[in-house]
Protein backbone atom coordinates (compact mmCIF):
# COMPACT_ATOMS: atom_id res chain seq x y z
CA UNK A 1 0.00 0.00 0.00
CA UNK A 2 1.37 3.82 -0.96
CA UNK A 3 1.54 5.65 1.95
CA UNK A 4 -0.23 8.83 2.20
CA UNK A 5 2.75 10.86 2.88
CA UNK A 6 4.61 9.76 -0.30
CA UNK A 7 1.54 11.16 -2.15
CA UNK A 8 2.27 14.76 0.04
CA UNK A 9 6.12 14.59 -0.65
CA UNK A 10 5.22 14.08 -4.74
CA UNK A 11 2.90 17.24 -4.56
CA UNK A 12 5.35 19.29 -2.49
CA UNK A 13 8.73 18.71 -4.43
CA UNK A 14 6.39 18.83 -8.27
CA UNK A 15 5.09 22.16 -6.87
CA UNK A 16 8.56 23.57 -5.93
CA UNK A 17 10.21 22.50 -9.24
CA UNK A 18 6.97 23.77 -11.42
CA UNK A 19 7.81 26.92 -9.35
CA UNK A 20 11.36 27.01 -10.13
CA UNK A 21 11.09 25.93 -13.95
CA UNK A 22 8.61 28.69 -14.76
CA UNK A 23 11.50 31.14 -13.48
CA UNK A 24 14.24 30.15 -15.48
CA UNK A 25 14.88 31.96 -18.43
CA UNK A 26 13.03 31.08 -21.69
CA UNK A 27 15.01 32.29 -24.64
CA UNK A 28 15.33 29.15 -26.41
CA UNK A 29 11.67 28.25 -26.14
CA UNK A 30 11.86 24.44 -26.91
CA UNK A 31 14.69 23.90 -24.65
CA UNK A 32 12.45 25.05 -22.05
CA UNK A 33 9.48 22.99 -23.14
CA UNK A 34 11.73 19.60 -22.78
CA UNK A 35 12.73 20.39 -19.45
CA UNK A 36 9.07 21.12 -18.30
CA UNK A 37 8.23 18.50 -19.92
CA UNK A 38 10.89 15.48 -18.46
CA UNK A 39 11.00 16.87 -15.07
CA UNK A 40 6.86 17.51 -14.68
CA UNK A 41 6.50 14.07 -16.59
CA UNK A 42 5.25 12.32 -12.82
CA UNK A 43 7.22 9.54 -10.59
CA UNK A 44 7.40 7.83 -7.53
CA UNK A 45 9.67 10.96 -6.36
CA UNK A 46 10.99 7.88 -3.93
CA UNK A 47 14.29 10.29 -3.31
CA UNK A 48 12.63 13.45 -2.09
CA UNK A 49 10.21 11.36 -0.25
CA UNK A 50 13.18 9.84 1.54
CA UNK A 51 14.91 12.64 1.89
CA UNK A 52 11.68 14.66 3.61
CA UNK A 53 11.07 11.30 5.67
CA UNK A 54 14.46 11.64 7.24
CA UNK A 55 15.11 15.11 7.78
CA UNK A 56 11.62 15.65 9.06
CA UNK A 57 12.22 12.47 11.45
CA UNK A 58 16.00 14.61 12.47
CA UNK A 59 14.25 17.96 13.43
CA UNK A 60 14.24 20.13 9.82
CA UNK A 61 12.20 22.32 8.79
CA UNK A 62 10.10 21.19 5.93
CA UNK A 63 11.20 24.40 3.94
CA UNK A 64 14.64 23.61 4.21
CA UNK A 65 14.16 20.80 3.03
CA UNK A 66 12.13 21.67 -0.24
CA UNK A 67 15.59 22.60 -1.65
CA UNK A 68 17.63 19.70 -1.44
CA UNK A 69 15.10 17.42 -2.41
CA UNK A 70 14.34 19.56 -5.72
CA UNK A 71 17.63 19.42 -6.68
CA UNK A 72 18.12 15.83 -5.98
CA UNK A 73 14.70 15.05 -8.12
CA UNK A 74 16.34 17.42 -11.28
CA UNK A 75 19.07 15.13 -10.96
CA UNK A 76 17.38 12.11 -11.29
CA UNK A 77 14.65 13.64 -13.68
CA UNK A 78 18.31 14.51 -16.15
CA UNK A 79 19.57 10.92 -15.79
CA UNK A 80 16.82 9.50 -16.87
CA UNK A 81 16.61 11.79 -20.40
CA UNK A 82 20.34 10.60 -20.62
CA UNK A 83 19.57 7.05 -19.39
CA UNK A 84 16.94 6.80 -23.05
CA UNK A 85 18.97 8.19 -25.52
CA UNK A 86 19.52 5.69 -28.45
CA UNK A 87 23.71 5.91 -27.26
CA UNK A 88 22.13 4.50 -23.55
CA UNK A 89 19.57 2.51 -23.28
CA UNK A 90 17.63 3.40 -26.68
CA UNK A 91 14.17 4.32 -25.23
CA UNK A 92 11.09 5.48 -26.18
CA UNK A 93 9.02 5.13 -23.50
CA UNK A 94 9.13 6.67 -20.07
CA UNK A 95 6.29 6.89 -17.36
CA UNK A 96 4.00 5.97 -19.49
CA UNK A 97 4.96 8.67 -22.26
CA UNK A 98 7.39 9.28 -25.25
CA UNK A 99 10.77 9.97 -23.87
CA UNK A 100 12.32 12.70 -24.05
CA UNK A 101 14.67 12.68 -27.36
CA UNK A 102 11.25 11.26 -28.61
CA UNK A 103 8.86 13.76 -27.98
CA UNK A 104 11.57 16.56 -28.78
CA UNK A 105 14.84 15.53 -31.02
CA UNK A 106 18.09 14.23 -29.78
CA UNK A 107 19.94 17.63 -29.59
CA UNK A 108 17.05 18.86 -27.08
CA UNK A 109 17.04 16.16 -24.89
CA UNK A 110 20.69 16.34 -24.70
CA UNK A 111 20.79 19.99 -23.92
CA UNK A 112 18.00 19.49 -21.40
CA UNK A 113 19.48 17.20 -19.51
CA UNK A 114 22.37 19.27 -19.48
CA UNK A 115 20.11 22.36 -18.31
CA UNK A 116 18.46 20.08 -15.66
CA UNK A 117 21.36 19.00 -14.04
CA UNK A 118 23.09 22.27 -13.89
CA UNK A 119 19.71 23.78 -12.67
CA UNK A 120 19.54 21.66 -9.77
CA UNK A 121 23.00 23.05 -8.03
CA UNK A 122 21.39 26.34 -8.45
CA UNK A 123 18.82 25.12 -6.56
CA UNK A 124 19.83 23.82 -3.38
CA UNK A 125 22.47 26.97 -3.37
CA UNK A 126 20.62 29.79 -4.24
CA UNK A 127 17.50 28.65 -1.55
CA UNK A 128 16.49 31.02 1.11
CA UNK A 129 17.47 28.27 4.20
CA UNK A 130 15.62 28.95 7.62
CA UNK A 131 18.23 27.05 9.71
CA UNK A 132 21.12 25.29 7.39
CA UNK A 133 24.87 27.42 7.73
CA UNK A 134 26.49 28.53 4.09
CA UNK A 135 28.68 25.64 5.37
CA UNK A 136 26.05 22.73 5.26
CA UNK A 137 24.63 24.45 1.79
CA UNK A 138 28.39 24.14 0.73
CA UNK A 139 28.57 20.17 2.20
CA UNK A 140 25.18 19.92 0.56
CA UNK A 141 26.47 20.85 -2.95
CA UNK A 142 29.49 19.16 -2.52
CA UNK A 143 27.88 15.77 -1.97
CA UNK A 144 25.02 15.75 -4.72
CA UNK A 145 27.94 16.39 -7.15
CA UNK A 146 29.97 13.32 -5.63
CA UNK A 147 26.92 11.26 -5.60
CA UNK A 148 25.90 12.02 -9.36
CA UNK A 149 29.22 12.16 -11.13
CA UNK A 150 32.25 9.84 -11.34
CA UNK A 151 32.06 8.20 -8.34
CA UNK A 152 28.44 7.84 -8.05
CA UNK A 153 25.31 7.14 -10.33
CA UNK A 154 27.10 8.25 -13.69
CA UNK A 155 29.65 5.61 -12.79
CA UNK A 156 26.91 3.17 -12.21
CA UNK A 157 25.97 3.83 -15.82
CA UNK A 158 29.07 3.47 -17.36
CA UNK A 159 29.57 -0.37 -15.95
CA UNK A 160 26.12 -0.79 -17.01
CA UNK A 161 27.04 -0.44 -20.61
CA UNK A 162 29.90 -1.69 -20.50
CA UNK A 163 28.55 -5.61 -19.06
CA UNK A 164 25.62 -5.28 -21.39
CA UNK A 165 25.99 -8.47 -23.69
CA UNK A 166 29.10 -9.64 -21.74
CA UNK A 167 29.71 -11.63 -18.52
CA UNK A 168 29.42 -10.51 -15.10
CA UNK A 169 29.75 -11.32 -11.94
CA UNK A 170 27.70 -10.69 -7.95
CA UNK A 171 30.58 -8.28 -7.04
CA UNK A 172 30.31 -6.73 -10.84
CA UNK A 173 25.93 -6.60 -10.55
CA UNK A 174 26.29 -4.89 -7.12
CA UNK A 175 28.97 -2.51 -7.31
CA UNK A 176 27.06 -1.24 -10.74
CA UNK A 177 23.38 -1.07 -8.89
CA UNK A 178 25.18 0.17 -5.72
CA UNK A 179 26.44 3.56 -7.95
CA UNK A 180 23.99 4.12 -10.49
CA UNK A 181 20.62 3.65 -7.96
CA UNK A 182 22.09 3.43 -4.54
CA UNK A 183 24.14 6.93 -4.48
CA UNK A 184 21.50 9.06 -4.69
CA UNK A 185 19.12 7.37 -2.66
CA UNK A 186 21.99 7.51 -0.28
CA UNK A 187 22.56 11.05 -0.83
CA UNK A 188 18.98 11.83 -0.14
CA UNK A 189 19.51 10.45 3.39
CA UNK A 190 22.73 12.43 3.56
CA UNK A 191 21.58 15.56 2.34
CA UNK A 192 18.45 15.16 4.91
CA UNK A 193 21.10 15.09 7.54
CA UNK A 194 22.99 18.12 6.56
CA UNK A 195 19.87 19.88 6.57
CA UNK A 196 18.70 19.21 9.77
CA UNK A 197 19.69 20.93 13.22
CA UNK A 198 22.34 20.37 15.88
CA UNK A 199 24.73 17.98 16.31
CA UNK A 200 23.85 14.30 16.03
CA UNK A 201 25.90 11.24 16.75
CA UNK A 202 27.98 9.96 13.71
CA UNK A 203 26.83 6.41 14.44
CA UNK A 204 23.46 7.72 13.85
CA UNK A 205 24.42 8.51 10.40
CA UNK A 206 26.32 5.44 10.13
CA UNK A 207 22.99 3.01 10.70
CA UNK A 208 21.00 5.80 8.34
CA UNK A 209 23.49 4.85 5.52
CA UNK A 210 23.11 1.33 6.16
CA UNK A 211 18.96 1.71 5.55
CA UNK A 212 20.16 3.85 2.54
CA UNK A 213 22.04 1.43 0.97
CA UNK A 214 20.22 -1.96 1.63
CA UNK A 215 17.00 0.24 0.24
CA UNK A 216 18.97 1.07 -3.02
CA UNK A 217 19.83 -2.16 -3.03
CA UNK A 218 16.20 -3.62 -2.90
CA UNK A 219 14.96 -1.02 -5.16
CA UNK A 220 16.95 -2.07 -8.05
CA UNK A 221 16.91 -5.86 -7.42
CA UNK A 222 12.94 -5.31 -7.37
CA UNK A 223 13.19 -2.91 -10.33
CA UNK A 224 14.88 -6.00 -12.32
CA UNK A 225 12.19 -8.45 -11.32
CA UNK A 226 9.32 -5.92 -12.43
CA UNK A 227 10.96 -6.41 -16.04
CA UNK A 228 10.23 -9.65 -16.06
CA UNK A 229 7.10 -9.88 -13.82
CA UNK A 230 4.90 -6.43 -14.74
CA UNK A 231 3.45 -4.89 -18.42
CA UNK A 232 3.89 -2.39 -20.41
CA UNK A 233 0.90 -0.31 -18.91
CA UNK A 234 1.88 -0.90 -14.90
CA UNK A 235 5.41 -0.11 -15.65
CA UNK A 236 5.29 3.15 -17.51
CA UNK A 237 7.91 1.55 -19.71
CA UNK A 238 8.63 -1.23 -22.14
CA UNK A 239 8.18 -4.40 -20.06
CA UNK A 240 11.05 -6.82 -20.71
CA UNK A 241 13.50 -4.23 -22.54
CA UNK A 242 16.45 -4.91 -19.69
CA UNK A 243 15.85 -8.94 -21.15
CA UNK A 244 15.78 -8.07 -24.86
CA UNK A 245 18.88 -5.39 -24.42
CA UNK A 246 20.91 -8.74 -22.70
CA UNK A 247 21.04 -6.27 -19.53
CA UNK A 248 23.40 -7.25 -16.17
CA UNK A 249 20.37 -8.19 -13.64
CA UNK A 250 19.75 -10.15 -10.75
CA UNK A 251 17.33 -12.61 -12.26
CA UNK A 252 19.61 -13.33 -14.70
CA UNK A 253 22.19 -13.84 -12.51
CA UNK A 254 20.43 -15.60 -9.49
CA UNK A 255 17.45 -16.75 -11.41
CA UNK A 256 13.41 -15.37 -10.26
CA UNK A 257 13.15 -17.04 -6.96
CA UNK A 258 16.85 -16.26 -6.38
CA UNK A 259 16.25 -12.49 -6.58
CA UNK A 260 12.83 -12.06 -4.64
CA UNK A 261 14.73 -13.62 -1.98
CA UNK A 262 18.02 -10.94 -2.36
CA UNK A 263 15.36 -8.30 -2.17
CA UNK A 264 13.88 -9.54 1.19
CA UNK A 265 17.40 -10.04 2.69
CA UNK A 266 18.00 -6.29 1.69
CA UNK A 267 14.40 -5.11 3.34
CA UNK A 268 15.12 -6.62 6.12
CA UNK A 269 18.78 -5.47 6.54
CA UNK A 270 17.16 -2.01 5.95
CA UNK A 271 15.17 -2.00 9.33
CA UNK A 272 17.42 -3.85 10.99
CA UNK A 273 19.39 -0.67 10.50
CA UNK A 274 16.47 1.24 11.54
CA UNK A 275 16.67 -0.39 14.49
CA UNK A 276 19.59 1.10 16.08
CA UNK A 277 18.29 4.09 15.85
CA UNK A 278 16.42 6.31 18.75
CA UNK A 279 14.15 8.37 16.62
CA UNK A 280 10.48 7.31 15.07
CA UNK A 281 11.82 6.03 11.68
CA UNK A 282 8.04 4.41 10.93
CA UNK A 283 8.04 6.37 7.93
CA UNK A 284 11.29 5.18 6.84
CA UNK A 285 9.99 1.58 7.30
CA UNK A 286 6.78 2.25 5.67
CA UNK A 287 9.01 3.77 2.26
CA UNK A 288 11.28 0.24 2.66
CA UNK A 289 7.71 -1.67 2.54
CA UNK A 290 6.09 0.40 -0.39
CA UNK A 291 9.24 -0.22 -2.50
CA UNK A 292 9.88 -3.95 -1.92
CA UNK A 293 6.04 -4.56 -2.55
CA UNK A 294 5.05 -2.33 -5.60
CA UNK A 295 4.12 -3.20 -9.07
CA UNK A 296 5.83 -0.15 -11.19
Amino acid sequence: MKPAFLTQDQNRVEQFLEQTLGQQSKAAASLHQAMHYSVLLGGKRIRPSLLYRCGLMLGASVQDLDAPAAALEAIHCYSLIHDDLPAMDNDALRRGKPTCHIAFDEATAILAGDAIQSLSFAIISQHSYQQVSPQQVLSMVQRLAEASGVGGMCAGQAIDLAHTNHDYTAETLEQMHRLKTGALIECAIELAWLASPGEKPAEHLSALRRYASSLGLAFQVQDDILDIESDTQTLGKPQGSDHQANKATYPALLGLEGAKQKAQQLYQDALGALQQLPYPTHELQALAHFLIVRKH
